[in-house]
């Protein structure tokens, strides 16, 4: 039994959902994927998936599997493109989680330039818009923009500062009236990114203000937040690079600009065993030149 193509087989199945396609993507039969899952499944002793005539779903213990089946893989691929590579050419795999709003914004642009410009590398991303620890999911790489948990194993990586906004459509304010201190906040309906609390933090001459809102809609994307914000549902605090355009023409106001909001980090959360590898540390770099160029300058 070859157990590198039996997980590379496990991995497709997880990955798309259904033998056919996995069998597509392999360039085999759907039979022939099937089986090798099969021999997988009898030789960790538990079944992986669950199927059915409709779909294939992963069990408990492949969902804890396959990040591990990941990292196998992975590092499989790192020592077969050593053994291939041609003078300082980068080969290989990055397997890699980034959040949705900042990877439809900006990131595609960045790494579609990166797999440009490095022709031997393959990129799998995953949107994820949670802190996650990538060791466990069996990832490369995390990008965060927002205050993550540490994990062993895992070293932080500061990529680019960007701004937060407190905004509001004019017409909210019109019927909700305008705060004029953070505390005036507990009177109006907030619209919060999950990962950051029901909590904003501001910066004043008597030191810094933390207010609690009463969430009107909480989401884990910022693009559902501005559309939030400009039908008027509440008051937001969004990235700078997502509320710009909207107040740039005045579908979105600034509120509180007198109590200015600490500036937040880009953050890559890098597996510790894959952080010297030549491929990522060319990337962290690729990041960060090339969010400095996407995102608006900090003032001050």
């Amino acid at each position: 039994m070859d157990i590198m193509t039996n997980l590379r087989a496990f991995l497709a199945v997880a990955r798309y959902g259904g033998f056919s396609e996995a069998a597509r993507q392999l360039n085999v039969v759907p039979s022939v994927a099937a089986k090798r899952v099969s021999q997988l499944e009898h030789a960790v002793g538990t079944r992986l998936f669950e199927r059915s005539t409709r779909k294939v779903v992963l069990t408990e213990a492949g969902e804890s599997f396959q990040g591990r089946a990941r990292s196998l893989i992975a590092e499989l691929d790192d020592t077969l493109a050593g053994l291939r590579r041609a003078g300082d050419r980068l080969e290989g795999r990055i397997l890699m989680m980034v959040p949705t709003t900042l990877h439809m914004l900006v990131l595609s642009d960045a790494l579609s330039g990166f797999l440009r410009q490095h022709a031997h590398i393959t990129m799998e991303l995953a949107l994820v818009n949670r802190s996650v620890n990538p060791a466990e999911e069996g990832f490369d790489l995390a990008i965060s923009g927002h205050a993550a948990s540490s994990y062993e194993g895992v070293l932080d990586v500061p990529l680019y500062p960007f701004e937060q906004e407190l905004c509001a459509s004019p017409e909210y304010l019109q019927r909700r009236g305008t705060p004029q201190h953070p505390r005036d906040l507990e009177d109006h309906d907030g619209l919060f990114f999950k990962p950051l609390g029901t909590a904003w933090r501001f910066q004043s001459d008597q030191g810094q203000l933390n207010v609690n809102v009463q969430a009107r809609l909480i989401a884990d994307d910022n693009f559902t937040l501005r559309a939030a914000a400009l039908a008027g549902t509440g008051i937001a605090m969004l990235p700078s690079y997502v509320s710009g355009d909207a107040i740039r023409s005045g579908q979105l106001v600034k509120v509180l600009e007198a109590y200015p909001v600490p500036n937040s980090w880009f953050r890559a959360h890098v597996t510790q065993h894959r952080a010297h590898v030549a491929r990522i540390v060319k990337l962290l770099d690729w990041l960060k030149v090339s969010l400095e160029k996407a995102l608006p300058k900090i003032e001050g």
